[in-house]
């Protein structure tokens, strides 16, 4: 078909590829051959068909000198999110986008929309938001069918379906076809889910419905595909409930069936969002005393109101990456640890997470109940780590379940298929703190006993990796020097690492009957942090004196 170029520079050369676009025009329309190939190529590719024929609007930049009809040009987590959505299409199975606020979700789903509409026969497409005026509104923009009206009277007419009328077959909340079946309709609050039934349905704004419970169930025999979309709202809604019982998606693989697929849209994958644009707008946001809506809007923190979280989602932030901000020189002998989190059951999931000195290199997870499997895939998650002939300190959650772990080490050791550079250790959250009797502040004579201040060992790792997350945010931030042992990297190329972020910053702190720390790792509407609880169990503890064994806790 068309050859195209990719955009390799943000921001993109905007009357470059005006220029590519007369080119591709010319080209295409030169005869009805070419017409009917371009259709046959642009129904199977979305993301090209988008950055081919579509502009997107941006009133900010009325009166200088950018223009404010811009050709959509999507920046590389963009172009994943159209991918997603059609994965999610092909699938047939649900999406959730949870986003930071100003990163062209709305119009890239409006942008599919009109895809499915053009190219994909008898296609019904659905669309609600918590408001009527946000879905429709006659020559304002800032609606859903505005825009979809906009783009549609934008194309070529030789792609608009057979019947297809910009001036009549376009009317509120309704786009349709004189012949055929495709159509785009519209619908708001508590009317959501109550017409006709839809190849997808998009719900803008998904955690600020007043009645979500309602239009969950109305939503649920009309279509087989439901994309939420959405800025975070605080815990507890149905959009938050979701997003916890969701998995990740990754670029590259098909979606699960039967499971609420989540897409991540952070400020940070925005090219034109720098470090400098969040801290301005972050100061703007302390001065004005609206701190939580900007950790809502721009940081997703679901628990921007709570308090009491152990380790904040700023500190976490800072970690990202910590390695190269800071300069760490790495060597191939350094130390390696893991941590496995086993499932207990029910739609809890397994995690590993495996890192080297204090950069975490990896975490997964997956569902899986039996723990002699879980233990034998922890096992090749680390192989890689043992071939480089060090060790491998792997420490697995012994509560429970997870004591199937053991008897399966045992076993492997009886038949002689341990591998030999990994020790397997066992890690119990209520277990009494390691050195008792050690202060909680080394050499500070007035700061408590560990064994007076932490109700157990989960208290004492997660505070530990509070510290590790505090000093790297201040040598980040303010150029504080620490050694490097007593911080934390979590590479921006990390797999998982926005589901991780969430994870680790849910956690709350308080303090029991006996006036002791202890950890609420889930609250009220959340679901285990497995990931968290990995990262936690590979950070600590490592020291070699708490144990008397691979397989024997002191």
């Amino acid at each position: 078909m068309l050859e195209r170029t990719p955009a390799v520079q943000w921001p993109p050369d905007y009357q470059h590829v005006m220029l590519e676009r007369e080119r591709k025009y010319n080209i295409m329309f030169e005869s009805a051959e070419m017409v009917v190939a371009g259709v046959n190529y642009y129904r199977t590719h979305p993301v090209e068909f988008i950055e081919d024929w579509c502009y997107t609007f941006d009133p900010r930049n009325a009166g200088t000198d950018k223009p404010t009809k811009i050709p959509f040009i999507l920046f590389t987590r963009q172009g994943e999110f159209v991918e997603f959505l059609h994965e999610c299409l092909k699938g047939e199975t649900h999406g959730l986008i949870e986003k930071s606020r100003d990163m062209g979700a709305t119009w890239l789903c409006v942008a599919f929309s009109v895809w499915l509409f053009l190219f994909q026969k008898d296609a019904t497409v659905g669309w609600g938001s918590r408001k009527a005026a946000s879905v429709d509104q006659i020559g304002d923009m800032s609606s859903i069918f505005e825009k979809i009206r906009w783009l549609l009277r934008m194309m070529p007419p030789a792609f608009w379906p057979v019947g297809f009328d910009v001036d009549k077959t376009m009317s509120y909340m309704k786009i349709t076809c004189a012949e055929g079946g495709a159509s785009i309709t519209g619908e708001s609050g508590d009317d959501i889910g109550r017409g006709g039934r839809t190849r997808i349905y998009f719900k803008d704004e998904s955690a600020h419905y007043e009645h979500p419970e309602a239009i969950e169930a109305a939503l649920g025999d009309t279509t087989r595909v439901q994309i939420d979309i959405s800025s975070v709202n605080g815990l507890g809604n149905v959009f938050h409930r979701k997003r916890e019982g969701g998995v990740e998606w990754e670029p590259g693989k098909p979606p699960l069936r039967g499971k609420t697929n989540v897409f991540i849209m952070d400020w940070s994958d925005h090219p034109d969002k720098t470090q400098s644009w969040y801290d301005e707008r972050r100061n703007l946001a302390v001065d004005t005393g609206l701190l939580h809506v900007f950790a809502q809007e721009v940081d997703r923190n679901y628990s921007a109101s709570v308090e009491g979280v152990v380790i904040p989602a700023e500190w976490v932030r800072s970690a990202i990456d910590a390695h190269v901000k800071l300069g760490w020189q790495e060597a191939e002998n350094d130390p390696c640890y893991a941590g496995l989190d086993v499932a207990d059951g029910g739609g809890d999931r397994n995690a590993l997470a495996i890192r080297e000195a204090t950069v975490l290199r990896s975490v997964e997870q997956w569902g899986e109940r039996d723990t002699g499997i879980t233990t034998r895939r922890a096992l090749d998650g680390v192989a890689f780590y043992g071939r480089k002939r060090r060790r491998v300190r792997l420490q697995y959650d012994s509560v429970g379940v997870g004591a199937g772990v053991k008897a399966e080490g045992n076993r492997l050791n009886d038949d002689d298929l341990m591998p030999k550079f990994v020790n397997l250790v066992s890690w119990n959250a209520g277990a009494a703190v390691l050195n008792p009797d050690d202060r909680v502040i080394a050499d500070d004579d007035q700061s408590p006993l560990n064994k007076d201040f932490y109700g157990n060992l989960k208290a004492q790792a997660w505070w530990q990796l509070r510290l590790r997350f505090e000093r790297t945010h201040r040598a980040v931030r303010d150029g504080v020097k620490y050694d490097r042992d007593e911080l934390i990297s979590l590479p921006s190329t990390l797999r998982l690492l926005r589901t991780l972020e969430k994870e680790l910053s849910q956690p709350t702190m308080s303090k029991n009957t006996r006036m002791k720390l202890i950890i609420d790792k889930h609250p009220e509407g959340t679901r285990s942090p497995n990931l968290a609880d990995a990262v936690v169990m590979c950070f600590w503890p490592v020291d070699e004196l708490a144990y008397d064994s691979s397989f024997e806790w002191v």
